[in-house]
């Protein structure tokens, strides 16, 4: 595991390296033949002005600054495209370059720390898997859900805004404009999103359906589908987004009425899983030597394997129980 974690830094290192010095290596004439031609042909100087900026309308679809880094990203990682739709769900900035790195240095640390404490080659290599793979994944998932939770508190507001544009006679796209400017993020931001692809030349099921997949909640689905069938049969808008969010209102109580009743099961959760690290802790600092034999004997890492397996099990199972879709 240090070969390998020694191996891929010095990776990126030379990848920093070759990137750096590369145009300097090269030189620039390939450069100015390319510059005389190009002036040659438009008949104009292409050479940028002292201080000014290029500027491309380009998108910029690289995961990494870093070219060899950057395919690698592309051919060694598994379906980056569900990963890059992920942390965009999160509303932040975080390349798929970033993401990585953060697995790789929580991999690490997970490696140090259970080497510190006695564990073993194979324990630790695990405890970096798991830790490396789970805890960003995990942190991804709080932040999305964090912000699907903001973004459903003001949702009903946001529709029964464009209901009242919608019936002084404004229309759908102005309605959803109002919407970017004037609902807090992350439901205007979302909206000017929605506004921006509509004044780039998308229509209403494309800019929709992008939203939808970042925001990737059913009471959007629900605002997404309304909008489609009266683009495609008519009938009074206004009418049909007030009852969404009547609905919306009625979903938002039902779920808070839920959480209160499954509290108890949830509070059962946390204390059932915690009571066993807390036992360890306490024995630990009563008797060391008695607790690691679990990190230096294979038979003990066999052993507190299949315990943290149960924990997990047992812990997820009654979360899962306490959850109630609505």
């Amino acid at each position: 595991m240090t070969t390998l974690v020694i191996f891929a830094a010095t990776v990126l290192v030379v990848a920093f390296i070759a990137q750096a010095l590369g145009p300097v290596l090269a030189g620039n004439a390939s450069r100015k033949r390319v510059l005389k031609r190009l002036d040659r042909v438009s008949g104009r100087d292409t050479l940028p002005a002292p201080g000014s900026v290029n500027v491309t309308v380009r998108r910029d679809i690289a995961d990494s600054s870093i070219k060899i880094l950057d395919r690698l990203i592309k051919h060694a990682v598994p379906r980056p495209v569900v990963l890059r739709e992920r942390l965009a769900a999160t509303g932040k900035r975080i390349s798929l370059a970033e993401y990585l790195l953060a697995c790789l240095v929580t991999g690490g640390v997970c490696f140090v720390a259970s080497r510190s404490i006695g564990g073993g080659g194979l324990v630790s290599t695990m405890a970096a898997i798991i830790g490396g793979g789970f805890l960003p994944w995990f942190q991804v998932g709080r932040m999305i859900a964090k912000r699907q939770r903001r973004f459903l508190a003001l949702f009903a507001d946001a529709v029964e805004l464009m209901v009242r544009g919608l019936k002084s006679g404004i229309p759908i796209s102005e309605s959803i404009k109002v919407v970017g400017q004037e609902i807090a993020d992350p439901v205007g931001v979302e909206f000017r999103a929605i506004t921006d692809g509509l004044m780039l030349g998308q229509t209403y099921d494309e800019a929709l359906m992008a939203a939808s997949k970042r925001i990737n909640l059913p009471e959007f689905r629900f605002f997404v589908v309304s909008l489609n069938i009266q683009q495609e049969t008519g009938g009074n808008l206004a009418e049909t987004l007030e009852n969404l969010a009547i609905i919306l209102r009625k979903r938002k109580q039902m779920k808070m009425k839920v959480k209160a009743l499954s509290s108890e099961a949830r509070a059962s959760a946390y204390i059932v899983g915690s009571l066993p690290f807390l036992m360890f802790i306490g024995l630990t600092a009563m008797n060391p030597d008695y607790m690691t034999i679990l990190f230096a004997d294979p038979r003990g890492n066999l052993i507190l394997g299949m315990a943290i397996a149960s924990l997990l099990t047992g812990v997820g199972a009654m979360i899962k129980m306490g959850k109630l879709d609505i």
